[in-house]
């Protein structure tokens, strides 16, 4: 893989070097210091149309899609400064969260952008996650053996902590983790924890799938499974099926026998629905089952948040999350859901400030998925971000998404071509 221009190296050896960054603790900084640096670029190239050199050059227009990411982005400052103002917490704190705005929302926006505006290949993206899968796969008999050798879950945690962020664990390095609740080892690899770390799985896969050599291609798939085996997810063995196989079969939505197909197992379901049913009930149940206190912690979680949101907050939330008690072992309220979590902190206007964007763009990777396989990775991504939504914080998890969102810029510059 040789870059064509300046960017492309920058994005490509970034990405290679995701691994090394982690053992350095600066991941979380990395992240939001690429985004500002590519995005003022973008805007710089814009600006200066041909007098840039010619492989530096912008692509084209800002997309309409990548237009509303960053209008949805600003309006979420703004929702977090009248959050703050509502609820008298100083211009310290509001200081410090317009900081943490710009380490995690606005990168929603920014990398989009980028991958809008500047000259970057998508086979520079895919490759360079294979890279980050083959240095996995390298590192992963070391990080597997580490509890059965003896060896600390956590090596060090890096001084750019001082820098500020959501908690240590953004800044430290881990070979594993005890699973609280079985007192088993689970696996993080270059994650702050290990349910995320199966959904970086699931992405990595993704990007393998599109790789054109083989050898690469199995690589970033081995990897990608292996992370989402060892972090012992629930959300990340889902995500590997739905994700993968969900955008292939777009197509069919084009194709009359499968419409038809379709029809003839609905009009099955009078006989056999009763059946179907109960095993999909028994299925939820075994799988919530599965790990049940994070179950029980997300649901209460999230009933809090709803309802001080609905009673206490309703147009702009309350500005910051709030800790939590015993019953939700200490989590903070506001935290392990987007969605909930956005209603809460910055109330319904921050929500639909995100949720527009988000539909947007997963139509229009939807649309182009049924149409050609360009569409396949962006609706895989679109449908991995669903999956995180609902339980994570997406905005503070942006800085290891990057590439992920600047695929979703590149083929948002795709579609406008198209269109144009």
């Amino acid at each position: 893989m040789t870059p064509r221009n300046p960017v492309e190296a920058a994005v490509f050896r970034t990405l290679t070097l995701t691994w090394p960054f982690y053992a350095l603790g600066a991941l979380y900084v990395v992240g939001p210091v690429l985004a500002w640096l590519l995005g003022a670029l973008a805007l710089l190239v814009l600006y200066l149309g041909p007098a840039v050199r010619e492989d530096m050059r912008a692509t084209g227009p800002v997309p309409l899609v990548v237009w509303v990411w960053i209008a949805g982005m600003a309006v979420m400052l703004v929702a977090l400064w009248v959050g703050h103002l509502d609820w008298g917490l100083g211009l310290k704190k509001t200081i410090k969260s317009s900081i943490g705005w710009a380490k995690g929302w606005a990168l929603l926006a920014l990398f989009p952008l980028v991958g809008a505006i500047l000259p970057i290949r998508r086979t520079v993206l895919v490759r360079g996650q294979c890279v980050i899968g083959l240095w996995t796969l390298i590192l992963a008999p070391i990080l597997l053996a580490a509890p059965y050798v003896g060896l600390p879950e956590r090596i060090f945690t890096s001084p750019l902590k001082a820098v500020g962020g959501p908690g240590p664990e953004y800044f430290s390095v881990y070979f594993f983790t005890w699973d609280p609740a079985s007192w088993t080892p689970r696996w993080q690899f270059y994650a702050p924890w290990s349910p995320f770390a199966a959904l970086l799985g699931v992405i990595m896969m993704l990007f393998a799938l599109e790789d054109r050599s083989v050898k690469w291609r199995s690589i970033g798939l081995s990897a990608g499974v292996l992370m989402i085996l060892a972090s012992k997810s629930r959300m990340g063995l889902v995500g590997a099926v739905a994700c993968t196989i969900g955008p292939r079969m777009m197509p069919l939505l084009l194709k009359g026998w499968a419409w038809q197909t379709v029809s003839a197992l609905v009009a099955s379901l009078a006989v056999f629905g009763s059946a179907v049913l109960a095993a999909a009930t028994d299925f939820v149940a075994a799988f919530k089952g599965a790990r049940a206190d994070s179950t029980r912690v997300r649901a209460t979680l999230q009933r809090i948040a709803s309802e001080r949101w609905e009673n206490e907050a309703f147009w702009f939330g309350h500005g910051t999350v709030h800790p939590g008690s015993h019953a939700v072992e200490y989590m903070p309220i506001g935290s392990h859901h987007t969605w909930f979590g956005l209603l809460f902190v910055k109330g319904l206007v921050g929500m639909v400030s995100l949720l527009v964007p988000f539909v947007w763009q997963t139509l229009l990777t939807m649309v182009d998925a049924a149409r050609s396989r360009r569409g396949f990775l962006p609706m895989g991504i679109m449908m991995t971000f669903t999956l995180l939504s609902f339980g994570e914080n997406i905005e503070i998890e942006a800085y290891l998404l990057w590439p992920a969102l600047m695929m979703l810029g590149i083929h948002a510059r795709e579609t406008a071509r198209d269109a144009g």
